[in-house]
């Protein structure tokens, strides 16, 4: 016969003091005594939470599997502390697993109750407490959802609205740029026209197309220069103009030195030309560089409407399998990409420290976005619109070939005061104003990266340096099938 605790040790547990005779009674009769040695695994996360276990004796501990790495939470020696099954009373509602590993550390000694019996002790006994459990637990969830999914999209609808910004610039220089090229191309027709009536010989006009050709060579290598370079270089040219009466010089000069045209030029055209038809081929080589210069500007808008765009499709992933093998920095300059406008609208400096050499990592590429996007977002509020944004990847233990890859947001804000750095992973909490945050941010972050993808979420911080550094697995890790879906970390002690 199996050893038994008599109701009168029972009683002497904090968490059956209560109890009246014929509960105690039960209790002894449905539990029974078990012991573990040193270093026994009393029960393992993830495997089906069969029991309720209560201390009676000896020293335990807790763990979690964090990044591949068993961590330890809390440890104690103080009868009565309990673990286990202790949510059987909800049933098939949620998943019945282990949350947590508990390790005997010394011989210790248990009350051991089936989940069965244990939740027919809630339901039965603590029926009005079992309903305010329920109601508490699943309102809860209910809640996390509604407000998580209101985060979501309010987070979507601040990149859309910047992502909408970013592209109507260039698709408004695009449009610019081919309302002016009509314009020079129109204006191109008619000054080759007045080229060809004003008897150009054809040795010349061979001269003017080299020429021609040599100006837009020059326009695709010109450098950009400083303002003041630009207007020094602009009075040269248009001095020079002026002395050989060139109409509208002043207007011409600008367009010309863009394109790196200088007055060693000028002066070599000038003498392969000669004065007669210096003016009218200086103007239909501008036109020439204007079109150019239009061109060049469509190019880049349209590169960059391309550029938004991709990175847009890589943000969303689409297009993509939810779980795939990734490089860590994609996803991550993508969300840089949406974030632009709400970026360049502030005096931050974007910093980027990468290790390309790091090894593809097995993840779900769209929720990791929506970590990056609240770790950015959260740090530009940070530093109030100035500072410094460095995003850092490495391995964790370089010299670890099985290490997990890191990566640090850093802000140079005034940081997260201690006291509250071990909650700002709770939901619902935000030092934010009342409706300027639902305080699920960090939360749907932390649940991101530790439950669906095994990793880890820390943040560290002093005045003018804060780091959230996310550590993710090389490996397919352990999937905790039962927090994935939300239910709590289950406590060590009472």
């Amino acid at each position: 016969m199996a050893d038994r605790v008599s109701p009168d040790e029972l009683r002497k547990l904090f968490l059956f003091e209560a109890l009246n005779p014929e509960q105690l009674t039960w209790l002894s009769e449905h539990g029974e005594i078990e012991e573990r040695e040193p270093g026994t695994t009393v029960y393992a996360e993830g495997d089906p939470a069969t029991c309720f276990f209560v201390l009676l004796s000896g020293t335990i501990k807790m763990s979690r599997n964090v990044s591949g790495a068993r961590v330890e939470i809390s440890r104690t020696s103080q009868a009565g502390s309990y673990g286990g099954s202790y949510m059987a009373y909800l049933g098939d509602r949620v998943p019945q697993r282990y949350l947590q590993t508990l390790t005997a550390l010394t011989r210790s000694q248990f009350y051991v109750l089936p989940a069965a019996d244990f939740a027919t002790v809630v339901t039965t006994w603590f029926p009005m407490t079992v309903h305010l459990l329920e109601g508490l637990y699943f309102g809860n969830q209910a809640s996390q959802a509604t407000v998580g999914q209101r985060e979501r999209l309010q987070a979507l609808g601040s990149l859309t609205a910047g992502l909408t910004h970013e592209l109507n610039n260039p698709a408004a220089a695009t449009a610019r740029a081919a309302s002016l090229l009509r314009e020079r191309v129109a204006k191109s027709r008619h000054k080759l026209a007045a080229l060809a009536r004003g008897d150009i010989p054809r040795e010349r006009l061979a001269v003017l197309v080299d020429l021609q050709e040599d100006a837009v060579e020059r326009c695709a290598k010109a450098k950009d220069l400083s303002p003041v370079e630009a207007n020094d270089r602009e009075d040269e040219l248009g001095d020079w103009l002026e002395e050989r009466d060139v109409p509208f010089a002043w207007d011409l000069s600008p367009t010309l030195v863009a394109a790196g045209i200088d007055v060693e030029w000028l002066s070599d055209a000038e003498s392969r030309l000669g004065g007669e038809h210096l003016d009218s081929a200086l103007h239909w080589i501008g036109y020439t560089l204007e079109t150019e210069q239009l061109m060049m500007e469509i190019s880049q808008a349209s590169g960059r409407i391309s550029e938004l765009v991709t990175a847009a499709k890589q943000y969303s992933q689409l297009d993509r399998a939810p779980h795939q093998w990734i490089d860590v920095h994609e996803g991550i300059d993508s969300t840089l990409v949406m974030l632009s406008g709400k970026i360049n609208k502030k005096d931050i400096t974007v910093v980027k420290e990468y290790d390309r050499t790091l090894p593809q990592i097995p993840a779900y590429p769209g929720e990791l976005n929506q970590v990056w996007t609240n770790l950015i977002v959260n740090a530009i509020g940070a530093m109030n619109g100035q500072g410094t944004l460095t995003i850092r990847t490495s391995l964790r233990r370089p010299e670890d070939p099985d290490s997990p890859v890191q990566v640090e947001v850093c802000d140079t804000g005034p940081g997260v005061p201690k006291e509250i750095q071990e909650r700002i992973f709770e939901p619902f909490f935000t030092t934010k104003p009342v409706g300027e945050g639902t305080g699920l941010g960090l939360d749907i972050s932390w649940r991101i990266v530790v439950n669906r993808h095994g990793g880890d979420l820390t943040v560290e911080s002093v005045p003018g340096d804060t780091k959230f550094v996310v550590c993710l697995p090389r490996n397919e890790p352990h999937r905790n099938i039962a927090a994935e879906r939300g239910v709590p970390a289950e406590p060590a002690e009472h």
